[in-house]
């Protein structure tokens, strides 16, 4: 989708925005722009996966993680390039913060 398919952002704020939904993971590439956009958008943490497939000068997706990187959106966090499963496991930690366990 990316940010210029933002009308689809838009149509998906109730459920990005839903009571139940405790973070949300977004994979970038391109242009990288769009968890910004999402993080602007919601309260919750997001946990950006830069992805390794783009056009133009993408630099097999450094390009899209160095502007994730400097987002100034809060609330972001980065993992490595096409690094889907370490975001998995960072938002299942997000979920599952129980105390308990410390």
């Amino acid at each position: 989708m990316g940010v210029a398919g933002l009308h689809h952002i838009i149509r998906a704020l109730p459920k990005l925005r839903h009571e139940n939904v405790g973070c949300i993971i977004v994979c970038a590439g391109l242009d990288g722009a769009l968890p910004s956009v999402v993080a602007g958008l919601v309260s919750v943490p997001v946990i950006v996966v830069s992805s390794s497939v783009g056009y133009g000068a993408a630099f097999g997706g450094l390009s899209a993680m160095c502007t994730i990187l400097n987002s100034c959106a809060p609330g972001v966090g980065v993992v490595n390039i096409d690094n889907g499963f370490v975001a998995t496991a960072l938002a299942f930690k997000c979920i599952n913060n129980d105390d308990t366990h410390y």
